[in-house]
């Protein structure tokens, strides 16, 4: 046995560059798209029975381990449909000339009964603001764009660790959103610009744009997103699938370009909570029988509880507009016909929130920015990334302006006391706003829109996306989960859900649980525009 699977081995290793061929470790051009140019080039989502649209991470395992499927043939079908479909949406950075090796080690770990666990030859996409040491990590920054980091982000060793793909990284908001008072989401100098895959000219919310949007287009199984205030659940929700933002601390930051150590947090994205929780269980180091005693992130979605007796506040935002506050209304009516009980809320303390985060933000970032900028070749501090900016005109294509940069450098140091007072003020109301919410209701979530419909891309204009639902949770360093919830006309709702500190495998439960109900997932069909007052 042993034997004969390191001769397939070595027999795999050898076509794999061929396998490759016309699927390079960089962006591929597609063939010419319709007449009309509104859909993307044919790459069918069946392979061997199983539709990549709607299969569970949970599927593939059993079919690789019963031999009707290899990670070699899921991840050829990936890398396929990346060539023929990513050009309309300009999502994948890059493909990892590595990938198909990746997959053929894990067939003979399947072949020879020693797998990983359930990420074991699953391709992943990874935002490009996650370091990796065999392929470029930019922040979509041209700045960053030469050597690659000398090592692997810590949860990108977790991925490897655990068998996972790691197909490539995708595109997102240069420097996360944090560069220019008016940006435009989905857009790097590096990548260009991401575009919905529902309605092309639309936006796909920022910054883990190409995260999203791949996941509709079903161009990976899971992806890898970022957060620091609405940057998972923003783009989950614009985009039609699942985003988790993790409790503070639950992945590592380390080796992830940063905003604020005080809110980041990498976390999953995927088609289906399922795949989400799984993801989650890998970058926490969090098994399925739960680590902490408690059950673990993925049984939280495998198994997820009813609806009937569960407490959600349901917070409006009518400020998002007529239309998603009537989907929050038809939303409501299925989880109470599902015997949940729901209640409207409003959360204390969110315009002293708005005030404060922003400022916090700018002390933090020059902090945290010039840290990492230091382990990298290329500008060393956020002075010399301003001056670089000002010298290289292909960084003011969509946008020029970098006035957050420009901020952040004469912000207060994280030193200073009044700064201290600040983020101890933003804690202090942040949890309150959630916990007194959910304590005065007796809650098990709260919930609110994620997004309103995607707003047209225009680089003069800049993006449209005052959605403070992310602001709570992001702040207090709680998780929150934003899972599809419908339409409106063509462009997808998120319904985001938010719990208390490290209530995670709980929200997950919950998010299954909903997801089931809603039913609300549905493909994109990659219309070149729509006509709506709306979501201009």
């Amino acid at each position: 046995m042993k034997k004969r699977s390191i001769a397939t081995l070595t027999a795999a290793l050898a076509v794999a560059p061929l396998l490759a061929a016309g699927v390079p470790g960089q962006r591929a051009v597609a063939a010419d798209s319709g007449a009309d140019g509104s859909s993307p080039p044919t790459e069918s989502t069946l392979l061997r029975g199983v539709d990549l649209e709607t299969v569970t991470i949970p599927e593939l395992q059993a079919r690789m381990q019963h031999g009707s499927l290899t990670s070699s043939e899921l991840t050829l079908s990936y890398l396929r449909r990346i060539k023929a479909i990513d050009p309309k949406i300009n999502a994948v950075l890059r493909t990892s000339p590595t990938a198909l090796r990746q997959a053929v080690a894990s067939d003979v770990r399947h072949r020879l009964g020693k797998v990983r666990g359930p990420l074991d030859g699953i391709p992943v996409l990874l935002k490009d603001n996650v370091n990796t040491s065999d392929m470029p990590t930019t922040a979509g920054s041209l700045a960053l764009a030469g050597s690659p980091p000398d090592t692997d982000a810590d949860l990108v060793r977790r991925l490897r660790a655990a068998g996972a793909v790691i197909l490539g990284k995708a595109n997102m908001s240069e420097w996360a959103n944090f560069r220019a008072a008016k940006p435009t989401s989905g857009w790097s100098a590096v990548g260009g610009q991401t575009n919905n895959p529902y309605v092309l000219d639309r936006n796909p919310c920022g910054s883990s744009s190409g995260s999203a949007t791949a996941l509709a287009a079903s161009l990976a199984q899971v992806a890898i997103g970022t957060e620091t205030d609405g940057s998972i659940v923003c783009p989950a929700g614009m985009n039609g699938v699942v985003g988790h933002k993790p409790s503070l601390g639950l992945v590592s930051q380390s080796g992830v370009v940063p905003i604020s150590a005080e809110q980041d947090t990498a976390g999953p994205m995927a088609r289906n909570v399922i795949d989400t929780a799984i993801t989650l269980s890998v970058l926490s180091g969090h098994d399925a029988a739960g680590a902490d005693g408690a059950f673990g992130l993925t049984d939280a979605a495998t198994r997820p509880g009813g609806l009937r007796g569960k407490r959600i506040g349901l917070w409006r935002l009518p400020s998002l507009g007529a239309e998603v506050d009537a989907l929050m209304t038809r939303t409501a009516a299925q989880l109470r016909a599902a015997g949940a009980q729901v209640v409207e809320v409003t959360p204390p303390y969110q315009d002293r929130l708005a005030e404060l985060e922003f400022p916090a933000l700018l002390s933090e970032f020059h902090r945290d920015i010039d840290a990492y900028l230091s382990t990298r070749n290329g500008p060393h501090d956020l002075a010399k990334l301003i001056e670089f900016n000002r010298t290289h005109p292909a960084e003011r294509t969509c946008f020029a302006g970098q006035e957050l940069f420009e901020q952040a450098l004469v912000a207060a140091s994280t030193t200073d006391p009044r700064y201290r007072a600040v983020r101890a003020e933003l804690k202090d109301l942040s949890r309150r706003s959630i916990d007194e919410t959910m304590a005065a209701h007796d809650l098990d979530a709260i919930a609110s829109p994620a997004n309103p419909p995607a707003w047209t891309t225009d680089c003069a204009r800049g993006d449209n996306d005052v959605i403070p639902s992310s602001t709570p949770a992001a702040v207090a360093g709680y998780p929150s989960l934003s899972v599809p919830a419908g339409f409106v006309g063509e462009l997808p709702v998120g319904l985001l859900l938010m719990a208390g500190d490290h209530q995670d495998a709980e929200l997950l439960s919950l998010g299954a649980a909903v997801e089931q109900r809603l039913d609300a997932w549905r493909a994109p069909r990659y219309l070149p525009s729509v006509t709506s007052d709306a979501t201009r």
